[in-house]
């Protein structure tokens, strides 16, 4: 299945609000605003995915804005770093492209996810990005994922594909994962619904930790090797 390109009645991608906490420069704010980065793996130009991951990216930042939390969203487009995806796993290190790409997804308070989905999965470019980003790059943060197809029939590779990715991760994925079918964008009432929801539940989870994670800290305990464990148990017989 190929992704299907948007028709000249789509709606384009809404403008950022006019308001200096969402200019291009980020928001004034003694800490810095929070940083939600959208990974969007669109092929065509444009291209439903693209149109869905603005839309995400959007009512987040709304809604973090309702809570007057300031917030900067950027996109990486996986698009323009294809050649550079693939020339990371011949050469074995990322060019300048990819490294910044790479570092705004490490950097980030949250992450926006969207590919298309090809063969009932992710697609092999949206998988090869998140393969070269380092595997603690998105231990505890917050991530909501999503996808569009050319049927609804493909919906559930959300949950048997996307989130055991990221659950594999160690991300934090919110509830709700967003599909859009083809017919999504022609009766967009349900479509809309899914974006508020998953949008309202990560601005909830960015508000409520003030979007700044800890380092996670080291759990590791002494293993305890199993012979010893197993005399143990003989002394205490």
């Amino acid at each position: 299945m190929t992704e299907f390109p948007l028709q000249s009645g789509d709606r384009p991608a809404a403008e950022a609000p006019d308001d200096p906490r969402f200019s291009a420069n980020g928001p004034v704010s003694p800490s810095g605003p929070l940083r939600v980065v959208v990974v969007s793996a669109g092929l065509s130009v444009p291209s439903s995915t693209r149109l869905l991951a603005d839309r995400l990216g959007e009512a987040v930042a709304r809604d973090l804005g309702a809570a007057e939390v300031p917030v900067r969203v950027d996109t990486v487009e996986l698009r323009d770093l294809a050649n550079d995806i693939a020339q990371n796993f011949t050469a074995g290190f990322p060019g300048p492209k990819l490294t910044a790409a790479l570092d705004q997804v490490t950097g980030a308070d949250a992450v926006i996810a969207v590919t298309p989905i090809f063969t009932a999965s992710y697609s092999g470019l949206f998988k090869s990005f998140f393969d070269v980003l380092d595997q603690e790059a998105l231990t505890g943060k917050p991530v909501l994922i999503a996808a569009t197809g050319g049927t609804a029939r493909h919906s559930l590779a959300l949950e048997h594909a996307l989130r055991p990715l990221f659950a594999y991760l160690r991300a934090v994925v919110v509830p709700t994962a967003v599909y859009a079918a083809s017919e999504d964008w022609g009766n967009t009432d349900g479509l809309n619904r899914r974006i508020d929801r998953a949008a309202a539940e990560l601005a909830a989870l960015l508000a409520g930790t003030g979007g700044r994670r800890a380092a996670p800290a080291d759990r590791l305990e002494e293993v305890v090797p199993f012979a010893e464990q197993l005399a143990a148990l003989r002394v205490q017989e």
